[in-house]
């Protein structure tokens, strides 16, 4: 605990996996800021996502560009997926009690997990890591691989980016008046059916980009879908369920708990987190960012 280096090594995992979980966590806080929906199902999109990842490379071959084509590829697969999901079976529950629509995304994560036992067994998988980012970044002592500076950076940028939609376009203004009062905006003439087709899709799109950039650094298994759907629902409630900048917080919450946990706590690392979910539940309901519900 008295090495610095050490320290700041575990702070910049902890900022690595606040990423990777700001990324899978945004499209469900996104999911359910505009659409009201508590969505099980989508750690099976991020887990689909890395099967369709790996799916790609395995296809395709080694090549300098076979990696970012298969992470846009898989991204967008999964955002196929989840409009047709949207458009043929979710959308006919809207206005129906909660308890239908966590029972029907319950029993997406069913099917979908059989469906990648069916499609891909149950051995582990893997991607390798694109030639560009191999190697490592000496940074105060600490060398950090390149492949992990790339997800840093490319938290923040997404979450720029989907700021700037929300709240710089007119499609942004539309979200957040559907977010609002959907019965209004419908009165008014929005065709909010396909607003929320394609905020379904952007929510699936971005669990898929999650799940295909984690392959060169975590096994795709089946199962991964439950984990990370745990640590999703984590994030949002510490921040903010529907809260963008609310989910940034509450992953780098998640990350820096974790990583320093396990020095403190080593058994108890998990613990802690979900120990500062209650008292924040206890405290404030909806989150550090988050609005209380009408």
């Amino acid at each position: 605990m008295s090495d610095g280096q050490f320290l700041f090594g575990q702070f910049l995992g902890g900022i690595t996996t606040a990423m990777f979980l700001f990324l899978i966590a945004s499209g469900l806080s996104l999911i359910f800021g505009v659409l009201r929906v508590l969505n099980f199902a989508h750690g099976s999109f991020y887990m689909i996502g890395a099967y369709l990842a790996w799916q790609i490379v395995h296809s395709i071959g080694p090549g300098p560009g076979t990696f970012w084509f298969a992470v846009l590829g898989a991204a967008a697969g999964v955002a196929v997926l989840g409009v047709v999901i949207e458009r043929l079976l979710l959308r006919h529950l809207y206005g129906r009690e909660d308890l239908y629509q966590l029972l029907f995304t319950y029993a997406l994560v069913l099917a979908l997990a059989d469906a990648a036992k069916l499609l891909w067994g149950t051995q582990q998988l893997s991607v390798q890591r694109p030639g560009i980012l191999d190697g490592g970044l000496r940074l105060f002592g600490v060398i950090v691989p390149h492949y992990n500076l790339f997800i840093m950076v490319l938290g923040p940028a997404i979450a720029l980016s989907v700021w700037l939609v929300l709240y710089r376009t007119h499609i942004g203004r539309m979200v957040r008046a559907a977010a609002l009062d959907r019965e209004m905006l419908g009165a008014l003439g929005a065709d909010v059916g396909r607003l929320y087709t394609i905020m379904f899709g952007v929510g699936s799109f971005l669990a898929g980009l999650a799940g295909a950039l984690v392959t060169p650094v975590k096994t795709v298994v089946p199962g991964m879908d439950v984990e990370i759907i745990i640590e999703a629902f984590v994030v949002v409630v510490i921040g903010g369920l529907g809260s963008l900048w609310g989910t940034v917080i509450g992953a780098l919450i998640y990350g820096q708990f974790l990583s320093f946990g396990i020095l403190v706590f080593p058994r108890f690392s998990i613990f802690a987190v979900f120990a500062l979910m209650a008292i924040i539940l206890i405290i404030r309901p909806w989150g550090l960012l988050g609005r209380p519900m009408r």
